[in-house]
């Protein structure tokens, strides 16, 4: 089935960027997966396969570039916005997870995995790509005290949207409709077992996402999504799934924190000392609101967790990028000694 440009989720911030030269003669097309050898591309004529070479940008779902009528790759367009974290386990590299998303669907169940700090952690993300956040508290039909926990979850932002549904009842999920709409990108986030392939399969009207039972003897729900997708809903809106991450450190998200505890925020203006850390200093307003009960130990613990994250792995990022900078350099400058010993040859 073919799709339009718009079912694809196109807009006006993607079709600026392009000359009417461009837009004529290529072919606007959109990553809808991403395979070890080779991106799979989706445009108004089909899907088209494009092989991973090192001249290609580094690239993710949801990206838009333009090839030619041949298939060659021309260029990759502006990202509306993206999302990236540090790489799983040792490995000092950034990963790219989606890109063009509008609307983040943060998915978290009400079970034993409720875990308010993992939203923050989310919500960070979400505020440093500049996507606007929806916090979906799924299994609400397996837990007793769902109006208590979504109270929690809203106290961490009376401006943030929080929807709790039963992701295996369309009725209970039609409460996420308005984000559904036509050229909306979504993109759906969350640990494993959470309820995010039940979520996609009945956004989607279908069974399009393979489902596994939770664990009876700790409610934990089993790993079943193993890749990104992209899915196509009814509604015309585009949804990203990814498969849970047991890793989410972050790699870049100073604005992201701030918005994220704009509460601790505010209150680190009022603080005696422009560098104070809270964490005893005298004057600290944080600490004084944390002794009068205005904001929970587990907050702070956790914005203080998120700062020294960061603080680790950009400058660990920032140290590689130097390097890889200084090694470009000086192939630069050999490249021109090797070619004429070859030609000495």
């Amino acid at each position: 089935m073919n799709l339009s440009l718009s079912q694809l989720g196109w807009q006006a911030f993607f079709q600026q960027q392009l000359s009417l030269q461009e837009f004529e003669h290529h072919q606007i097309s959109r990553v809808v997966a991403h395979h070890r050898n080779e991106y799979v591309l989706r445009n108004e004529h089909g899907l088209y396969h494009l092989p991973l070479t090192p001249s290609l940008p580094a690239m993710t779902i949801g990206d838009w570039l333009l090839v030619d009528n041949d298939g060659q790759f021309v260029r990759l367009l502006e990202r509306k916005s993206v999302f990236k974290r540090k790489a799983a386990g040792s490995q000092l590299a950034e990963q790219l997870i989606s890109a063009n998303v509008d609307t983040l669907l943060i998915v978290c169940s009400l079970n034993q995995d409720f875990k308010l700090s993992r939203i923050e952690r989310y919500l960070t993300l979400a505020h440093e790509a500049r996507v606007d956040p929806v916090v979906i508290l799924t299994k609400q039909d397996l837990c007793s005290d769902a109006d208590e926990k979504r109270a929690l979850v809203q106290q961490l932002d009376p401006l943030l949207v929080v929807e709790s549904v039963n992701a295996l009842d369309s009725e209970s999920c039609a409460s996420l409709l308005p984000w559904c709409k036509s050229g909306n990108t979504l993109a759906v986030m969350g640990s494993s077992g959470v309820g995010k392939s039940t979520l996609v399969n009945t956004l989607s009207a279908g069974n399009e996402q393979k489902t596994a039972a939770i664990r009876e003897d700790d409610s934990k729900g089993r790993h079943t999504t193993t890749a990104r997708s992209m899915h196509f809903l009814p509604s015309g809106a585009v949804l990203i799934d990814t498969p849970g991450m047991r890793e989410l450190q972050l790699s870049d998200g100073e604005d992201g924190i701030r918005r994220t505890f704009a509460d601790i925020d505010a209150l680190a203006e009022q603080c005696r000392f422009s560098d104070c850390q809270h964490k005893g200093e005298p004057g600290c307003a944080v600490q004084q609101a944390l002794d009068n009960g205005d904001i929970e130990a587990r907050r702070l613990s956790n914005y203080h967790k998120l700062q020294a994250e960061l603080s680790r792995n950009s400058a660990s990022l920032q140290e590689l990028r130097a390097k890889d900078k200084q090694f470009g350099k000086m192939v630069k400058r050999l490249m021109p000694v090797i070619r004429h010993n070859k030609k000495g040859y």
